[in-house]
């Protein structure tokens, strides 16, 4: 369960600006802190409000090219051979997809998401989860993108969900 909790307005300070209340684990606080403090207008916060939409958009796209690189599977949920799914998976391709979320999820601040985007991008590069040691086996590594696309999935949910609240998004 995700720990990061919104009220409905942001707390204020003891200069009186808006600020994110604690995140737990989802959210680096002081990097949101930063893109927060680049808005002219605490109430509307425009400039921070367009990033961090901007990126939901952009998430939704990246999950959209993963989902589509990832191989297919059958009617019983298994796994495709290499042999049967030849030309319809690319694993760099999903190690490039789960690097440029990584970045732009570190930008906010969005510890979670961050660190499955990059356990992609490794599982992609033919790594392990940390990076450190090869793992010559596609089929494994497609699992493990799959296992983690789901992780990712509910922790960008979750976290999108409370930055809606945050910006007093009436469709959260």
């Amino acid at each position: 369960m995700v720990e990061f909790v919104l009220t409905k307005r942001a707390s204020q300070s003891e200069d009186g600006s808006s600020a994110l209340p604690e995140c737990g684990d989802s959210i680096d606080a002081m990097t949101f802190e930063q893109i927060l403090e680049m808005d002219d207008d605490e109430e509307e916060r425009e400039f921070s409000r367009s990033i961090v939409y901007g990126f939901f958009e952009q998430a939704e796209g990246t999950f959209k090219k993963m989902e589509s690189s990832i191989s297919f599977v059958d009617f019983h949920g298994d796994f495709l051979t290499s042999s049967q799914t030849r030309g319809k998976r690319d694993l760099t391709q999903l190690s490039q997809l789960g690097h440029f979320l990584k970045g732009s999820s570190a930008t906010l601040g969005l510890t979670k998401v961050k660190d499955s985007c990059e356990k992609i991008q490794h599982y992609g590069a033919g790594k392990d989860e940390s990076g450190t040691n090869d793992e010559h086996d596609e089929d494994k590594s497609l699992r493990r993108i799959k296992e983690t696309l789901a992780v990712l999935k509910v922790d960008y949910a979750e976290v999108e969900k409370k930055l809606k609240v945050f910006y007093h998004d009436s469709n959260p």
